[in-house]
């Protein structure tokens, strides 16, 4: 369905971080009357430079009589400031729009967040992503989304435009939970490749080798294909940060403590990533676990 098929055509996206600024200019391409949002006004300006689409200097600008909007920012504090603030989405936005979130954040704002659209006539949409800058730069992001059937279906063709996979999990909330499980198991995966990698260099084999052969097995993995190879020489900027991802999993933990879930092992990554933040790794990749082993062994 293009946005001339639809009746929603208004929208805007608001946060053009490393995510958000290429997600914004696939919505702009496809055609949309588009406004964006930054706190950096100069980011908005360069948005607005390079795509057919308005820089607002306001939420309120931003968001008046759009039928969709999008966020795209950092952390909870940053939704709840965003969503409810005297400035916000909430107080400005008309009712009847459709409200998507692709920030990774804890399942109690996203339920939250959801309860009080609802009061303000609106629908909400937890929807955060998986698949990296390089995803959201080609359109290929996996979309985890928590909501209300019927207005999932009136965000679902906007969010088509950068998305590879994009599925409903069940209510509020569902979409986060569902980006946790993914975050939970890329820890343990990441470890177990540093440590395997890290294993054969010290038995003095060919590394590279080692990856061609257990590649075509069962010890495959989209982490092997695509960070062996830069993990062994030591390259770690290839998208989605060390800060991050223990952003990420303390989100994860706090909610294993929610639900009773055990999660020894993702408590243990998440510790042994801030080895790597200690070592001067903030903004490396996630991959850079096998530094640690390296320093350390």
């Amino acid at each position: 369905m293009t946005p001339k098929e639809n009746t929603m055509t208004t929208a805007t996206f608001i946060g053009l971080g490393v995510m958000g600024y290429p997600m914004a200019g696939h919505l702009a391409k496809a055609g949309l009357t588009l406004r964006v949002w930054n706190r950096s006004t100069e980011k908005a300006q360069q948005w607005a430079m390079e795509y057919p689409g308005t820089a607002c200097q306001s939420i309120k600008d931003a968001v008046k009589g759009a039928d969709f909007v999008i966020t795209c920012v950092g952390a909870d504090k940053d939704l709840v400031e965003i969503y409810e603030g005297n400035d916000g989405i909430l107080a400005h936005a008309k009712p009847g729009a459709i409200l998507v979130d692709h920030t990774t954040a804890s399942a109690t704002v996203a339920e939250r967040l959801s309860e009080a659209s609802q009061k303000a006539g609106m629908g909400f949409i937890d929807a955060p992503v998986s698949g990296g800058q390089q995803g959201a730069r080609n359109g290929q992001l996996t979309i985890m989304c928590g909501g209300i059937e019927s207005e999932y279906a009136k965000a679902a063709p906007f969010l088509q435009y950068y998305a590879k996979a994009l599925n409903l999990m069940g209510p509020a909330g569902s979409g986060q939970k569902t980006k946790m499980v993914n975050q939970i198991a890329i820890a343990g995966l990441v470890q177990g490749l540093s440590e395997a990698l890290h294993f054969a260099e010290q038995a003095d084999l060919d590394v590279q080798r080692v990856v061609d052969v257990i590649s075509k097995g069962a010890a495959q993995s989209w982490q092997m294909e695509n960070r062996s190879g830069t993990m062994i020489d030591g390259e770690f900027d290839h998208g989605f940060a060390v800060d991050w991802m223990r952003k990420d999993l303390g989100i994860c933990l706090d909610e294993a403590r929610n639900v009773s879930a055990s999660l020894p092992i993702t408590a243990l990554v998440d510790q042994f990533y801030g080895d790597i933040q200690a070592m001067g790794g903030k903004r490396w990749d996630t991959s850079s676990l096998i530094q640690r082993l390296r320093k350390f062994k």
